[in-house]
């Protein structure tokens, strides 16, 4: 050992505070010649077990400990945040134990701000554990600084007498702050006049002299501040580096001893963490499962098993869609039940068991699997899963191979509303300390980092959002680094030549990328354990932010993230959240609770799956909402394929990957399907493993049956070949290779030659690196299956159910209710009387079942406010904005909620003015309205009558009248984009109705070619043929834009555009090239009626299917379109029976201030008309620019049947 060990060391566990991350501490010992190391994270334990296993991999001597927090006083009162700092490290295994539970207490009794314990608790548990006073932020220095040297000495003999003996000690630093020098001298004092050991450290937050600005930008990161902020909280010198052992002798030569205790400390501490991967057999701390009169887990299991089989048995009869041999099923699972049972993992299977049927019992919605579990009939049998493995030929050992012992992973699916109440159970009978949930850890990524660091540094917003929109990203690609992307993006590397502040931030950002910004919570991982998950792991309590409003506590939660949880010993669960089955159960409930539907409860269990009607939706493309499928890639892929059977949406599922994509895989199997290629086999004795998939190999498990029916490979070895395959091992594979071609050789002699078996291996090899599980296929097909069934039978509940459930994710419910558009269905708007907190059904006055829109989906209108506004009109609807102010709660439903729900169309009921006119009147009123209504309510709460009740009857109408201001109405535009803002959809109109509409008037030209929903209508001609040929029709359509996304090419160098056209009657996806980013991306304003003139470009694809692509060349406002071809705007007035607010003139002043406004060259006649022979033309001398709000103001004061575009001059006035 060398001659110093670095004994107080903060990793970047130690979070937005420790830079060095472990990965370079170990070849930074390497170089200064030192085989001993401690880490001592700040008030956690996160990073132990990783630390542990990096040291032991490098040969290094790990030690084991942690810097805490000891609150003044009790950990259990929460009045102080001020705390001293104390190192704990661990002499031997009773002291990681004990280290681990201290650890643990100060999260979950001692947090107030920091984690804390206290010096009852750290008596009661000091065996085994050796301790130094710390930094400046140690007691001992604090109370000298507070009290003084006596009061210091104490302290020290307090802490001494803690531990056991000789295991405390006086920690010496040398960072040449004079605060520190002085306590030297005062610590050396206090050892020498009480025999309490020194010991040197460095507390080491960073690696090198030089990253000590790196490490001070980290901590302002952490507290939010600049660099140039005054008391922030900062090292104010840069020793806090890993110094080399000549470096700390040197500093410490007056006291050597506190040098030579370093190394006999890390002498002293021998702790081993047990873990599986150094273990000799796998550790698992995982809890009996309690049976009735504790009869053996393994006997339980078989006969719930056997039980569970036969209630299957029923099922199957009862749906009488498919035959099946019982004898095979029964030899089935009496193999996997040994199986299961001699790995010793009955109990696993039990405890699974016990909590999905505890939520299928309690209705709670459980997917039918996932991953390889779905493989095996045991689960099936005993309600795990709910697709037959043997229906669907998927393999057992897929899961849960006996030559290789590993712990099974269940993955469940739980509805993700409902998934809290399965926790609750389990915690509930297994104990609250001994279940827990898991930690993650939010790392600085590429683009964060850079914006955390330019914020420090005092970069302008605008300019840290333009350098950080170039690093590239890719959220696949984990070699994408900051220090790549920078080398990828040539503008990158021009601004930091440019500026040496940018090549500054850049510099400092790839330092600090990766570095741990806080911790969270697995989104699925739960462990549950034989014993309190602090005496396998530290532990720490939790929070999860809920839809970004309160924050949920966890009750405990393990400090190691999932892959050092599970080599620790403790066994994970996923409880998986999954939308797409509260979709579905929305849907079943309101399909049962439909008026007119007769016969059984709907179950989508019973559905058949091999609908015609389903699989000739999902050929036309229409898979809006069908889960797994809906993607534009997908339904391009689905267009092609055709699927005509279940097992063609297992392919799928495996298929659509890049791997198969792009090998060919996919090619090979449409074509074969459709019988314009031959099915071609590696080898005839395959043909049975391969001709479902037309001689693709496409799953994981068709390796392993072409290894059994070829080489005679037990299914088990025929697993470690498929994994020997994908670790792709030249040693390891060339073992595996000779293996196969013996046992090919010897299971059919004068049948496969050597020839024949190295080839059939190879292919092999070359397909397994695609191959999929199919048994999670198969799952998540059936997932699939069951939305698109719904979809095409149930279209209205299925949508209303989809947008219920994204209701609180507005750019989700803006997609889904245009995909109820194109399917045809209606969406109401939302309304205070009739809308309830989700979409719900209803009819409409022709009978049709109708969509109305939830009130909780509108932005800024939350649930509490909601549900109190439902409840308060349960008494009666309300009347008018006054009614709804008087009789809410002002503090759920508060003015903001208010402004949104007029905004939105939802109290337009409430008066007869028109929606232009009446929002505008009801927020200009609101105000005054919210007064009267606290005024009154105020009076009821005590107990004091109603304002109109105080009036006298003779002094006031018996219904007095309350009449909302007259206010200058809204434009169309303003009014549709607010609603468009909020519903995510146009209620009251469309941006085009006004060009539409004047497109069909005589004399104006249109200006667009065709609508988008007649450019969908444009079909492929019948002779074209699949050669690579396009029909190209110039074209120009109408629309606004409803989307654009940003995209790069796969090479990252150059950007196109890709979006979404509304055009009223349809949606249009389009496409700009690179040549045309920077020219048009500037035109392409949402919610704007534009003109876009491009190329639809019309090909047919191998499988006859029609594509088409819209590329844009060239954007324009309708507006200025417009006015190319209109001149004159003429308004016809006919004095019979006009307002007489436009007799007398009173629009003329806002006319005049319209014209001011918007000045151009379309000049205005009135044609004035009396009937029956008099007419007048009249040129008023205003001229405008015809764009919305001129429109609007013309349209909404005039009618809109009275304002006509023309191109040429109206004829002179004529009188009669």
């Amino acid at each position: 050992m060398a001659d110093f060990v670095h004994l107080h060391l903060h990793s970047q566990y130690s979070l937005l505070d420790g830079a060095i991350h472990l990965k370079k501490l170990f070849p930074a010992l390497k170089t200064m010649g030192m085989d001993a190391v401690a880490l001592t994270d700040h008030g956690y334990m996160y990073g132990t077990l990783d630390f542990y296993l990096r040291a032991k991999a490098e040969n290094v001597h790990p030690i084991l400990g942690c810097e805490t927090y000891i609150a003044r006083g009790s950990r259990l009162q929460k009045e102080t945040r001020d705390n001293y700092h104390l190192v704990l490290l661990a002499r031997n295994q009773q002291g990681l134990a004990n280290l681990q539970y201290l650890v643990s207490m100060a999260s979950l009794e001692g947090f107030y701000y920091s984690p804390r314990i206290d010096h009852d608790l750290l008596r009661e548990h000091s065996a085994g554990l050796i301790g130094l006073s710390a930094c400046l932020g140690g007691e001992i220095p604090r109370t000298y600084f507070a009290s003084g040297y006596d009061a210091a000495k104490e302290m020290a003999r307090k802490y001494a007498g803690t531990f056991d003996e000789k295991s405390f000690y006086l920690e010496l630093q040398h960072n040449t702050l004079p605060e520190q020098d002085e306590i030297n001298d005062v610590l050396i004092r206090i050892s020498r006049e009480t025999g309490i050991p020194l010991v040197a450290t460095n507390d080491c937050h960073y690696l090198k002299r030089e990253d000590a600005r790196s490490q001070e930008i980290l901590m302002a990161i952490s507290q939010r501040k600049r660099l140039s902020d005054e008391g922030r909280l900062k090292h104010d010198v840069d020793e806090y580096y890993l110094k080399s052992p000549e470096e700390m002798i040197e500093a410490f030569s007056a006291v050597p001893e506190a040098i030579e205790n370093t190394v006999r400390i890390a002498n002293l501490c021998q702790v081993d963490i047990p873990n599986n991967r150094t273990a000799k057999t796998p550790i698992y701390f995982l809890p009996d499962f309690p049976t009735p009169e504790n009869i053996d887990q393994s006997e339980w299991l078989r006969r719930e098993a056997a039980a569970g089989l036969h209630r299957r048995f029923e099922e199957i009869e009862r749906r009488n869609d498919y035959q099946i041999d019982r004898a095979v099923y029964e030899a089935r699972l009496q193999l996997e039940l040994d199986v299961i049972i001699n790995m010793g993992f009955a109990g696993y299977f039990l405890i699974v068991a016990d909590f999905i049927n505890w939520a299928k019992d309690h209705k709670i919605p459980v997917g039918p699997g996932r991953g390889s579990g779905a493989g095996s009939l045991v689960a099936y049998s005993v309600r795990i899963t709910d697709l037959d493995p043997l229906r669907y030929d998927l393999l057992f050992e897929r899961f849960l191979n006996p030559e290789r012992i590993s712990m099974p992973d269940f993955d469940i699916d739980f509805c993700r509303n409902r998934r809290d109440e399965v926790l609750g159970y389990v915690r509930d009978k297994y104990g609250e300390t001994r279940v827990g949930q898991i930690a993650t850890f939010s790392t600085l990524k590429s683009r964060a980092v850079v914006r955390d660091v330019g914020r420090v540094l005092g970069f302008p917003l605008e300019q840290i959002d333009r350098i950080a929109k170039l690093v590239p990203t890719d959220p696949t690609d984990s070699k994408l680094t900051l220090e790549v992307g920078i080398a990828q993006e040539p503008r990158l590397r021009e601004m930091a030549a440019e500026d040496p502040k940018v090549a500054d931030l850049l510099e400092t950002a790839i330092k600090l990328e990766g570095m741990y910004r806080h911790p969270g919570v697995h989104a699925a991982g739960v462990v549950i354990a034989d014993k309190d998950i602090w005496n396998v792991v530290p532990a720490f309590r939790g929070r999860v932010d809920i839809k970004g409003e309160s924050a949920m506590q966890i009750p405990m939660v393990t400090q190691y993230d999932k892959d050092m949880v599970e080599l620790s010993g403790l066994v994970k669960f996923d409880f998986l959240g999954l939308d797409n089955l509260t979709k579905i159960a929305d849907a079943e409930r309101r399909i049962n609770e439909d008026p007119e539907r007769q016969g059984e409860p709907f179950s989508i269990d019973a559905i058949p799956l091999n609908d015609p009607a389903v699989f000739e939706m999902l050929s036309r493309g229409e898979t809006g909402g069908v889960f797994q499928m809906e993607g534009e890639g997908f339904t391009r892929f689905l267009l092609r394929l055709k699927p005509d059977r279940f097992e063609d949406l297992i392919a799928a599922v495996a298929l659509y990957r890049p791997g198969p994509l792009n090998g060919g895989m996919v090619d090979t199997y449409i074509e074969c399907k459709h019988g314009r290629k031959p099915v071609e086999y590696l080898h005839p004795i395959l043909e049975e493993n391969l001709r479902e998939t037309y001689g693709v190999i496409v799953y994981q498990e068709q390796v392993m049956q072409s290894a059994r029916t070829m080489a005679g490979f037990s299914l088990g070895a025929a697993d470690m070949m498929r994994r020997a395959m994908g670790k792709k091992k030249p040693e390891e594979m060339a073992k595996k290779r000779l293996e196969f071609m013996d046992g090919a050789l010897a299971a059919h002699p004068g049948v496969v030659t050597q020839e024949q078996a190295q080839a059939v291996f190879e292919k092999i090899e070359f397909f397994s690196g695609y191959g999929f599980n199919k048994s999670h296929s198969a799952t998540y097909a059936l997932i699939g299956y069951q939305t698109a069934w719904l979809r095409c039978h149930w279209p209205v509940e299925f949508m209303a159910g989809i947008l219920s459930c994204e209701r609180s994710k507005p750019e989700r419910v803006m997609r889904f209710l245009n995909i109820a558009k194109e399917m045809g269905l209606r969406v109401l708007p939302p309304d205070v009387n009739q809308s309830a907190e989700d979409f719900t059904i209803v009819r409409d006055a022709n009978g049709q079942k109708v969509i109305r829109f939830g009130l909780s989906a509108l932005k800024g209108v939350g649930e509490v406010a909601v549900s109190s506004m439902m409840q308060v009109r349960e008494t009666e609807p309300f009347k008018s904005l006054w009614d709804v102010c008087e009789r809410v709660d002002s503090r759920k439903v508060n003015k903001s909620v208010l402004e949104t729900l007029i905004k939105a169309g939802a109290m337009d009921s409430l008066t007869e003015l028109p929606p232009e006119r009446g929002r505008p009147a009801m927020l200009g009123e609101l105000e005054n309205a919210m007064k009267v209504g606290q005024r009154v309510q105020k009076d009821k709460n005590s107990k004091q009558i109603s304002l109109f009740e105080m009036i006298a009857a003779d002094e006031m109408p018996a219904e007095p009248e309350l009449k909302l201001p007259e206010v200058d109405p809204w434009s169309k535009m303003e009014m549709l984009n607010q609603e468009k803002d909020i519903l995510g959809m146009y209620v009251s109109g469309h941006p085009l109705d006004t060009f539409l509409a004047a497109g069909k008037k005589e004399g104006i030209k249109r200006e667009w070619t065709h609508t988008v929903g007649e450019l969908d209508e444009i079909e492929a001609p019948a002779d074209m043929e699949e050669d690579g040929r396009h029909q190209v029709y110039d074209v120009t359509t109408l629309g606004v834009i409803s989307e654009v996304i940003d995209r790069r090419t796969k090479e990252g160098k150059q950007r196109y555009l890709q979006g979404e056209i509304d055009g009223m009657d349809g949606l249009l996806q389009f496409h700009i090239g690179s040549k045309n980013v920077e020219r048009l991306e500037k035109k392409l304003a949402l919610g704007e009626p534009l003109l876009f003139t491009g190329n639809m470009e019309i090909s047919r694809d191998r499988d006859g299917n029609a594509r088409k692509t819209f590329r844009l060349s060239e954007v324009e406002r309708l507006t200025v379109a417009r006015q190319k071809d209109v001149k004159f705007i003429q308004i016809d007035v006919d004095l019979h029976r006009a307002e007489p607010t436009i007799l007398k003139g009173q629009w003329m002043d806002k006319l005049f201030q319209v014209g001011r406004a918007h000045p151009g060259q379309v000049q205005i006649v009135f044609r004035c008309t009396l009937p029956p022979r008099w007419e007048s033309l009249v040129v008023v001398p205003v001229k405008v620019d015809l764009n919305h709000q001129v429109t609007s103001f013309l349209e909404q004061t005039f009618g809109e049947r009275s304002v006509v575009f023309q191109r040429r001059k109206p004829k002179l006035a004529k009188s009669h």
